[in-house]
Parts: structure tokens; C-alpha cells; sequence
């Protein structure tokens, strides 16, 4: 294995659009590595309950078992609800829980998002959640504990991930067009669940603004764990920045 290819794992709860992972460390120059590790839960569901034991320690410490002779450079807990329902505390438990475990640097997606928005300096965003609304409230909060304004929000109001994966491209670009905001400087998406790996350009060009995606900042998130993180065409804005500067 090359020393150059970052390697990245992901522990992915469930299955849904995970092969996004894949799809991105393919879309890179050098290509990463990556291994995903599909984590258990009680329920598939986006309530505070269910999310909050899907992320609890319990589930991220079974889930990291698999990684202990991986030889990765960095972990991701990719979910962005399963880590902002807990809080920026239960947060920082999850991240420490990791990093105690592997002895590499971990992050979620939660925090992927808001060292994203920070990245692109967008100070307004608007949301386009798949979630229910008192979940997507939740990350609104969770955003503005980093002085990130939410100028706008919507959500689908879809229970789980499972079906959340199950949306394809035309109705991921509706998504975005009817969730554009003029005071927005950026639209989010976040839920791991939804593809969006191969649109990342189309999604942006829809929105004609920078569109942060959940797949797309935990990738770049891990990339940055790594100290590999360099410019990058196709992967939207995010991708773009020279992160030295």
C-alpha cells in the first residue's frame, strides 16, 4: 500500500449509500484507501432515541473491534444525526472513544460540517434535510454553536436511512433547486444515507452556490485527519480550496 493514498475508515451504520466512500477515494489524485465498517443499531429510525443509541460508545467501540489491525490514518463516525443528537459533549465522548480505541485521529460528520462551512467561509447556510423536523432542528442548533447563521430550512420529514438511500439523482437535484436560498452562502445535506457522490458538480450547478454534502465533507473530513488533503477537481467547492491558505 502506497504511503502516499490516505487511508481513511468509516464506520457506516447500516446499509444505504456507503458506496460513496469508494466512489470518492476512486475520484481523487493519488486515489485513497478506504475500508468501511458497517455499525449495528436497535432501530432504523431518525428520532432522538434511536440516533442516540446508534451512536452511543456502546456502538462505536463494537465497531472499531474491526479496525484494530487496519492500519488506517484516520476514522470517521459517519453519521451526521447519530453524532449532532448528541450534543457537542456527546460529541466530543464519540471522537475520544475513537482515538482512545485506534490511536488515530477520529471526527464525525457533524464536525466535518461545520469545519466545512468554515473552509468555504460561508457564514449564512440553508438546510435541506431529509429528516424529520424536530431532528433537522436539532443540526441547526448544533451549527450555531459555531456561529454558523441558518437562513433557511426544509425537510422531508423520511424516517429512515433505508429509504433515504433510495433516492436518485433527479430527485436529489429537485431537492436542491427547491431549497436554494438568495442570503444563503451555501446549502447543506446532511445525511450520510442520501448518494450524492457522483453529482457533487450537477448539485452545485443547480444550486449555482456551494453545496456541502454529507459524504462529501466526512470524505474530505478524513482526507484532512490524514494531513493529504490537496486540491481537487469534480468534488465540488469544498474540494477546490487549498486548505494551506
Amino acid at each position: 500500500m502506497s504511503t502516499m493514498n490516505a487511508r481513511i475508515a468509516f464506520l457506516y451504520p447500516g446499509h444505504a449509500a456507503e458506496d460513496d466512500y469508494p466512489r470518492l477515494a476512486q475520484m481523487i489524485s493519488p486515489p485513497a484507501d478506504v475500508q468501511v465498517v458497517h455499525t449495528e443499531f436497535d432501530e432504523d429510525a431518525h428520532t432522538v432515541a434511536a440516533l442516540t443509541e446508534m451512536g452511543s460508545p456502546a456502538r462505536l467501540t463494537e465497531g472499531a473491534g474491526h479496525l484494530e489491525n487496519a492500519d488506517m490514518e484516520a476514522v470517521l463516525w459517519t453519521s451526521t444525526s447519530a453524532s449532532f443528537v448528541r450534543g457537542i459533549d456527546g460529541i466530543g465522548e464519540q471522537i475520544e472513544t475513537l482515538e482512545n480505541l485506534l490511536h488515530i485521529p477520529a471526527s464525525t460528520t457533524a464536525m466535518a460540517f461545520a469545519r466545512a462551512v468554515t473552509a468555504i467561509n460561508a457564514r449564512r447556510v440553508a438546510i435541506a434535510a431529509t429528516y424529520p423536523r424536530d431532528i433537522a432542528l436539532l443540526f441547526k442548533t448544533f451549527l450555531e454553536h459555531f456561529d454558523i447563521e441558518v437562513v433557511h430550512i426544509n425537510c422531508r420529514g423520511i424516517i429512515t436511512a433505508a429509504e433515504v438511500g433510495t433516492l436518485e439523482k433527479e430527485a436529489v437535484l429537485r431537492f436542491v433547486t427547491d431549497n436554494d436560498h438568495p442570503d444563503a452562502d451555501a446549502l447543506l445535506i446532511p445525511d450520510t444515507a442520501l448518494h450524492s457522490a457522483a453529482w457533487l458538480e450537477d448539485l452545485e450547478a443547480a444550486a449555482g452556490k456551494p453545496v456541502l454534502t454529507a459524504n462529501q465533507v466526512s470524505f474530505w473530513e478524513g482526507l484532512r485527519l490524514c494531513g493529504k488533503l490537496t486540491p481537487q477537481s469534480g468534488l465540488g467547492t469544498l474540494f477546490r480550496v487549498d486548505p494551506w491558505n
